[in-house]
């Protein structure tokens, strides 16, 4: 890859890997670091894309195996958060109700709700991704939306 295609892939996707790997470890400095081991691996290696929605489907599904992996690892077993040290608190974030939600919701409800109303994807795109079959996809679209419609209802007065 030369200069120009590094900067476009870092410009175009640096958030998209930011926000789906925050959607999985939820700790911002996690996240860079995953977005760095991301953007390492499509460096060193020697990968060519059909086309610019290939490209962007081998970044989504590199990101969540490199979320996986961290998540197994033993820095990640063998740390406390911050929550749990003591009486300092992180800088309040602005954020959603809704996405607060859906950061509560079982971890392939909230991969497949994220990808599908965030990120844009189709069911079967998202199927792919995850390694699942488009059925079970729907299942968790479905599943997480009646989550987040009882959980919602008072708030925003839906039945």
């Amino acid at each position: 890859m030369d200069d120009r295609e590094v900067r476009r892939v870092v410009t175009e996707y640096s958030s998209m890997i930011k926000r789906i790997s925050y959607n999985y470890l939820k700790q911002p400095f996690d996240c860079d670091d995953i977005c760095q081991t991301v953007f390492m691996k499509l460096l060193t290696g020697d990968y060519e894309f059909e086309s610019s929605e290939h490209e962007k489907a081998w970044l989504v599904r590199t990101t969540i195996n490199a979320c996986k992996d961290f998540r197994k690892s033993a820095f990640f077993t063998k740390t406390v958060g911050l929550e749990e040290l003591g009486d300092k608190e992180a800088p309040a974030s602005e954020k959603s109700e809704i996405l607060e939600e859906i950061k509560r919701l079982p971890g392939n409800y909230r991969t497949a709700i994220y990808l599908h109303y965030y990120e844009g994807y189709s069911t079967e795109e998202i199927a792919d991704m995850m390694g699942k079959r488009k059925t079970s996809v729907s299942k968790y679209l479905a599943r997480g939306k009646k989550i987040l419609r009882e959980t919602l209802a008072d708030d925003y007065g839906m039945q």
